[in-house]
């Protein structure tokens, strides 16, 4: 096992199990599978959908999976974070034990896919900033872009004894449900997502503050400038990314 590919084994069956009824899997279903380590969780879906696609950058793990997975089960040999997920088959739901160092990097890219359904474990810490609102420690750039995108649900926290080598702390099980029409309007989505990173990367700052400092604007008719970023609900971030778009491109 390579520790530094941050490759924590799943070796409960159950916690697969239940993973894949949490996702409602059919044959159907085309799925995604990020890092598939040895299988455990890969042959159990091969056996309910219709195809899965599976990628890992371990290439020994590659060699290994090679001689036991089913035929409807797409091995693709390479990184995750660099592989335009557009340019492999279409897949409609996303299933998998991420490997927890790329959590975040990996979560904000599906977010820029079309898919169904997403049945993922993260580490607790990490889940609990997917699914934390505002005024407490674990609210982020992470919870503010989960609400906006996805309906986000934590399903169940697994042992750190279900893995090997056994990691620090425990795991959640969360589904990630993309949202039909957003909770809020935003005028541009990418300047919101660029607003809420410099937000965030302030949070105990006053938003006046960060204006002054980022922006070459009058502070007259924002709002919140008395806020701290840690304060503003999603929402509220949604109606400052519009007032300061306006302002500064119209």
């Amino acid at each position: 096992m390579k520790q530094k590919l941050g490759q924590n084994f799943l070796i409960d069956k159950r916690v697969a199990e239940r993973e894949i009824k949490y996702a409602g899997i059919t044959k159907n279903d085309v799925v995604l599978e990020i890092g598939p380590g040895k299988g455990i969780l890969t042959k159990l879906l091969a056996d309910k959908a219709k195809k899965v696609i599976a990628i890992e950058i371990d290439r020994n793990l590659i060699t290994l999976l090679k001689k036991s997975i089913p035929d409807n089960v797409e091995l693709i040999y390479g990184d995750c974070l660099k592989i335009d997920f557009d340019a492999i088959p279409k897949f409609n739901k996303i299933v998998s034990n991420l490997p927890y160092q790329i959590s975040s990097p990996i979560t904000f890219k599906f977010l820029k896919y079309d898919f169904e359904l997403a049945v993922l474990i993260y580490q607790k810490e990490f889940a609990d900033r997917m699914v934390a609102r505002p005024d407490s420690k674990d609210y982020s750039r992470l919870s503010v872009g989960i609400f906006y995108k996805t309906n986000c649900e934590l399903l169940e926290n697994i042992p750190k004894t279900s893995f090997r080598p056994q990691p620090k702390v425990d795991s959640c099980i969360i589904r990630l449900t993309p949202r039909n029409i957003p909770p809020f309007e935003v005028l541009n989505e990418k300047y919101f997502q660029n607003l809420t990173k410099i937000l965030f990367n302030n949070r105990r700052k006053k938003i006046k503050n960060i204006i002054e400092n980022n922006y070459d604007i009058s502070l007259k008719n924002i709002p919140y400038i008395e806020k701290r970023v840690e304060n503003l609900t999603p929402e509220q971030i949604g109606e400052l990314s519009n007032i300061l778009f306006k302002t500064i491109h119209f």
